[in-house]
């Protein structure tokens, strides 16, 4: 009899057998390989359906939005010519606006609320189902109602959730096995993030970083194949520019790189500002939940309007506010009152409820944030900081990196939002500063906080209508890192039955120990549903 290890009965390292091991190893490797090359295939085709729908979506949301954008433009300007009630015009556009995109939210579809990216994770993590095409329709029609009127919300958020909505959809039309319907809600997301932003390759890190965190080859190829035909879509339709125009006109010295790290440490104090904030606005409107349910939608839209009628360029996405401030166009002076402003419209339309991103916003206050950092610097270190508007483009990184907590995201989403590759060195530097920064502060990464909101106001309790099998990897620092199966505390209908480490696969028992990098499945019951929302906090780091 072969004698087996206390931890998860691995045979000792000197028994007869070990030889037989290998052939069995590689046997089972060899299958791995062949099945994941089988799922790859299958999967093609659906990526490409869905990249061409994530794509047109997109192209079709961005387009609206823009001349929605133009037309309130165009009455602000109109209604100036009439100083004595004039303002009324934007408080009345920006009021109606609000009004329909919170009513839509409230009364057909709850799940497109904000960004929607919280309700993915909670749906590829089985806490959350998703209720299809109703959540495509309020997204789509809600977003150009809210942020067409002005609502200082990005157009990024909608398109991520309605690209996992489409990926459920082209799931029920292929008949996916339920493993396969979740790699193509992810891949809906990355290719909506890539239509969006012309960004293919931030889709894809997006999923693996964020939304999935599963580097699998199934889910890696159908995210970059759907990202990448989005993508495409969205560059024949509206042109392959970059989204941002930023012009250097060298590298950046190398000894600007303490100014790098001075705007990663800023984004990061100010990263858990914003995060802390956005949270105890939507706990403020949470008050005035008992208000019939287009109120808080107009009370927004309204104060919203009533401030694009001194500064126009503040309102939707801010692209125009963030091309002045890449281009160094706006003064020191009045770069703090933009943040300021800024910041505090973006409170103001997320807490409301209306569909919109935060990508956007936040990038909007990360650009001011570097350019107000460059200048400084550039007043003590003018031989270090030539081009202070560089700068800005690093503080869009490092913020989006303090407050996602997915640097290598926003290193990749900058770099191909402006088309420059010359500042990967200063970027690398300020959005590793800025994510240890909110870190050690102790900050909740933004999604991981609204979907625990989400999860304890107990909007919907994790249903199964089968058994299920869940995948889940050991993270190091989770709180199931270290402990005895029999310690997880799991209810009875949720078992563990395959432990894999390194390249050996294991039935656990009671008294196996699980480590950081353990590959772990589990069945779970019906009547086990609960056990869904533990194993995802057990096995993830950073949960408490």
């Amino acid at each position: 009899m072969v004698e087996r290890s206390p931890e998860i009965g691995n045979p000792a390292p000197d028994s007869p057998s070990q030889a037989d091991a290998t052939p069995r190893l590689v046997q089972g490797e060899v299958r791995d390989f062949l099945r994941a090359h089988e799922q790859r295939r299958r999967q093609l085709p659906r990526a490409i359906v869905l990249g061409v729908l994530s794509g047109l979506t997109a192209v079709a949301f961005t387009r609206l939005l823009v001349a929605a954008d133009e037309l309130r433009t165009r009455l602000i300007e109109h209604a100036h010519g009439y100083p004595g009630w004039g303002i009324a015009v934007p408080v009345l556009v920006g009021a109606l606006g609000g009004a329909v995109a919170v009513w839509l939210v409230r009364r057909i579809a709850p799940e497109a609320s904000g960004s929607g990216i919280p309700h993915l994770k909670a749906v590829l993590h089985h806490m959350q189902s998703m209720r299809g095409l109703r959540i495509l329709a309020v997204k789509f029609a809600g977003g150009v109602a809210g942020i067409g009127s002005g609502l200082a919300l990005g157009r990024e958020g909608p398109t991520i959730q309605m690209g996992g909505v489409l990926g459920h959809a082209v799931s029920k039309s292929f008949s996916c096995t339920a493993r396969e319907r979740q790699t193509l809600i992810a891949a809906g997301a990355g290719a909506g993030l890539a239509a969006a932003f012309n960004a293919p390759l931030s889709g894809l890190v997006f999923v693996l970083e964020e939304v999935q965190r599963d580097f699998a080859p199934t889910v890696f190829t159908a995210t970059f194949i759907a990202a990448v035909t989005a993508d495409i879509v969205a560059r024949l339709l509206n042109g392959q520019l970059p989204v941002f125009h930023v012009q250097t006109e060298s590298i950046p010295a190398i000894e600007g790189l303490p100014v790098s790290v001075l705007v990663g440490v800023t984004a990061g104090v100010l990263g858990v500002a914003f995060n802390r904030a956005l949270v105890g606005t939507l706990d403020l409107f949470q008050r005035i939940r008992h208000w019939p349910m287009w109120a808080p939608g107009a009370l927004a839209g309204s104060i919203v309007g009533a401030i694009g009628w001194f500064t126009p360029e503040a309102l939707g996405g801010g692209h125009r506010l963030v091309e002045q401030t890449l281009a160094g166009d706006v003064a020191l002076l009045a770069l703090p009152g933009f943040f300021a402003l800024r910041f505090f419209l973006t409170m103001l339309s997320y807490g409301s409820g209306a569909p919109g991103g935060i990508f956007a916003p936040l990038l909007v206050l990360g650009s001011e944030l570097g350019l107000a950092v460059g200048m400084l610097s550039q007043r003590v270190l003018p031989h270090a900081v030539e081009h202070p508007e560089t700068f800005a483009v690093v503080g869009m990184a490092a913020y989006f990196s303090a407050i996602v907590r997915a640097p290598l995201t926003g290193i990749v989403l900058v770099v191909e939002m402006t088309g420059n590759y010359s500042l990967v060195l200063p970027l690398l530097a300020a959005c590793l500063t800025a994510y240890e920064v909110a870190d050690l502060l102790r900050d909740r990464p933004v999604y991981e906080a609204l979907l625990e909101r989400d999860l304890l106001r107990g909007q919907e309790r994790p249903a199964l209508t089968g058994t299920l099998l869940l995948e889940l990897t050991i993270a190091p620092g989770a709180p199931f890192d270290g402990q005895r199966v029999r310690d997880l505390g799991l209810p009875p209908g949720c078992v563990l039955v395959t432990l894999r480490r390194n390249l050996e696969e294991h039935v656990p028992t009671a008294e196996s120990r699980l480590h950081a990098g353990d590959r772990v499945t589990a069945v779970v019951a019906p009547q086990a549903a609960e056990a869904v929302t533990l194993l995802r906090r057990g096995s993830a780091a950073g949960v408490s």
